[in-house]
């Protein structure tokens, strides 16, 4: 469950490095680097190929692309945030690679129409606030025969163990009405079917948390929103709280939500 938004505008140099490296921890977490192996294997880029993935964060995918698709390809990312940017050109430079990255966002991918083989977008959906629009933006961007895998959490699916049902219930929701497009996860097919797409395959992974972090950052800081919203009391807060951190001791603890990636294709 550590995949909870950060406001990128909010830091300074040292930060911006710190949320670099926050992104690159989450991507390493076991669950992500499943999804990401399931959605290469279904993207299945070709040397040649066109690829593109939107929201590509510090790079990494892109730099995957890249090797696929050869010197007679392209492989590039969109992003919206210029920091990340310039650590995915340092990374990409680092490398070697012929990645390649420019600004842009979901609704604003900065290509003309039928201009890729395959898209990769992954946890984009659950920070807009018209996700409509950007499956719209990936079915132009799309040739004919062309993949794309979407990949996003979804909120609703968040497990908290142990706790009182209620309060972890109180907390779960308070999660969810956080976060800008909360359910994105169950929403991918029918997003991306009403925009023409051909929904192939939709794969699942779930998000655990390392027991060894007991509460961890995320449910101290979306508890004390409850109580901030009186869904719960502050007494509330830390029994949970205490609860997940004695559980965490004796390995009875489980936090985790499910991401899902759907694979689909535009048809000719």
């Amino acid at each position: 469950m550590n995949t909870y938004a950060l406001r990128p505008d909010r830091f300074d140099r040292a930060g911006q490095d710190q949320l670099v490296d926050v992104r690159d921890l989450q991507a390493a977490l076991p669950g992500i680097r499943r999804l990401r192996t399931w959605a290469h294997e279904a993207l299945a880029v070709r040397p040649g190929e066109h690829a593109v993935d939107i929201g590509s964060g510090t790079g990494s995918e892109v730099i995957t692309f890249a090797e696929a698709v050869g010197p007679d390809g392209s492989a590039v990312g969109v992003e919206p945030d210029p920091h990340l940017l310039a650590s995915a050109e340092r990374r990409a430079a680092q490398a070697g690679s012929t990645a390649k990255f420019h600004s842009g966002d979901a609704y604003g991918v900065p290509f003309g129409a039928d201009s890729f083989d395959a898209v990769l977008c992954e946890r984009v959906f659950q920070h807009l606030t018209a996700p409509a629009r950007a499956a719209n933006e990936i079915a132009r961007v799309l040739r004919p025969g062309g993949r794309v895998v979407v990949v996003d959490s979804d909120w609703g699916t968040a497990i908290m163990h142990p706790g009182d049902r209620q309060v972890v219930r109180e907390v779960i929701d308070t999660l969810v009405s956080a976060t800008t497009n909360p359910l994105s996860g169950r929403r991918l097919p029918g997003l991306l079917t009403k925009a023409g797409l051909v929904v192939d395959d939709i794969g699942s992974q779930a998000l655990v948390q390392d027991r060894s972090v007991g509460a961890g950052s995320l449910v101290t800081r979306i508890s004390a929103m409850a109580v901030a919203r009186g869904a719960i009391t502050e007494a509330q807060r830390e029994r949970l709280l205490d609860d997940l951190e004695r559980a965490a001791a004796t390995g009875d603890i489980h936090l985790s939500v499910t991401m899902f990636a759907v694979l689909a294709h535009k048809p000719h």
